[in-house]
């Protein structure tokens, strides 16, 4: 077993016993459920409009080169420039080679899970660089110590008096402080880094490829002040954010934000190509797209788990999984959470360190259900298992039982040995480690080919 699994059990045995915990998720995710049936009104044919965004993202994924080129020549055009990361330590190089240019001493970050995945405050602050998360649940976060624990709402397992005292502890506000006076000391304090801040970096939530440009959604209009403020913007993003053309727009922004948030469109939606042109008065002098791999043409080139790759990250599949509810983001021990992370992680980082999240699931089948751009999540998790066993992955100890079970099930003779009690007893004190979570097997006294002969003996 790998340390990330051994990690991983622990972690979830002692969170799905938190009674508390489990509370403030189902108080949350509650909330979440109550608001995306009426943002999905907004849809005459919502299965279609669906089936409409899964058939754009196949285009931009099966043409993604093409794509990301026609992208870089348009952007480029307008001043901006591309800088091509093959993997974490790239982009962690080429955005610090630029701090050095500038001279940054201080830079304002949006919410974006592709920094959280290439680990960019922790290599900023080791180079003495202040990097402040402008996102208030990436703040409270940050403040925290902590990882996002949702994709969309990183600070989902905290309640208005967790973060109370968190501001108390650290920023010396009264512990009696309201969800809107917190706010407002988190505002006091942001609206200063934006001024001082020489660099400002933001994700993107979609690569446009016709006009050149980059789609940022938000609902507290901190990515706009990050990407304005200061001199120069760096956006980072994972090549597979890519969609076809702005018109695309049109459905994919509502879709997000009914299914990440149940609105019918996110407050601010904002669409950039470049730095600030000479007859435009606001925007940065310099504007850098990084273009992120970092595992993902691992993904693009298994023509099963491509599919992975059209998500939009708006954790509707993290808010409807019986498992993230019950042991949170955290346990995860991944950038992403959830069914989404549990299909795209082992592709991403290593199927021998993290095979086993696409065993943590119930396949249900609910994540694939409430996909906004249907994706197979259930299958793909399959396909995972499937695929670490042809790695040869499996233990001696599951590859023997499933010899034993295989050959068993092949022979007749064999089913219908022993009595009920006889196979409980063996099958239940061979496989100790299935029942460590599991209640016991139980077999009936009788096999249905017995009680079949016994029904219909002549």
């Amino acid at each position: 077993m790998s340390e990330q699994a051994s990690s991983f059990i622990a972690k979830s045995t002692i969170k799905a016993a938190d009674l508390e915990h489990r509370r403030k998720i189902n108080f949350n995710i509650g909330k979440y459920n109550a608001a995306v049936p009426k943002g999905k009104e907004q849809f005459e044919d919502l299965h279609l409009a669906r089936e409409r965004a899964k058939n754009i993202k196949w285009r931009a994924i099966e043409t993604l080169d093409q794509q990301l080129e026609e992208f870089e020549l348009n952007f480029t055009k307008r001043g901006g420039k591309v800088i091509w990361a093959e993997n974490s330590e790239q982009a962690i190089e080429e955005i610090l080679k630029i701090c050095v240019e500038k001279k940054c001493k201080t830079l304002v970050k949006s919410k974006s899970m592709v920094t959280e995945e290439i680990h960019l405050n922790k290599a900023l602050e080791q180079n003495g660089i202040e990097s402040i998360e402008t996102d208030l649940g990436e703040y409270i976060q940050q403040l925290d110590g902590e990882a996002p624990y949702h994709i969309v709402t990183p600070a989902m397992h905290k309640s208005k008096e967790d973060v109370a005292k968190l501001f108390h502890e650290k920023l010396g506000t009264p512990l009696q402080f309201s969800p809107e006076q917190l706010t407002l000391k988190a505002r006091a304090i942001l609206r200063e880094k934006y001024v001082q801040a020489e660099i400002g970096v933001t994700g993107a939530n979609f690569i446009i490829s016709d006009i050149g440009g980059i789609a940022v959604t938000e609902n507290e209009g901190n990515a706009r002040l990050s990407c304005s403020f200061p001199k120069t913007h760096i956006a980072i993003v994972g090549i597979e954010k890519m969609i076809p053309s702005i018109t695309d727009l049109g459905l994919f922004w509502p879709l997000l934000s009914t299914f990440g948030t149940g609105q019918k469109i996110t407050v601010y939606n904002t669409i950039l190509t470049g730095p600030r042109q000479e007859n435009e008065k606001d925007g940065p002098e310099e504007m850098y797209v990084i273009l992120l791999d970092n595992g993902r043409t691992n993904i693009l080139k298994n023509p099963k788990q491509r599919e992975s790759l059209y998500c939009i990250r708006c954790g509707a599949c993290l808010n409807a999984c019986p498992i993230y509810k019950n042991i949170g983001g955290h346990t995860y021990g991944a950038t992403y959470s959830g069914p989404i992370g549990s299909v795209i992680t082992p592709n991403l980082q290593g199927m021998e360190e993290f095979k086993h999240l696409s065993y943590a699931s119930s396949l249900c089948g609910n994540c694939t259900e409430v996909c906004a751009v249907k994706i197979n999540l259930h299958e793909l998790l399959l396909d995972n298992r499937k695929e670490s066993v042809e790695e040869g992955l499996a233990s001696f100890s599951e590859k023997m039982a499933w010899k034993v079970w295989k050959l068993a099930s092949l022979r007749r003779s064999m089913m219908n040995m022993g009595s009920g009690k006889w196979k409980n007893k063996i099958v239940n004190g061979l496989f100790k480690t299935w029942k460590e979570n599991r209640t016991d097997l139980h077999f009936s006294d009788k096999t249905f080919n017995q009680m079949w002969k016994d029904q219909f003996k002549k």
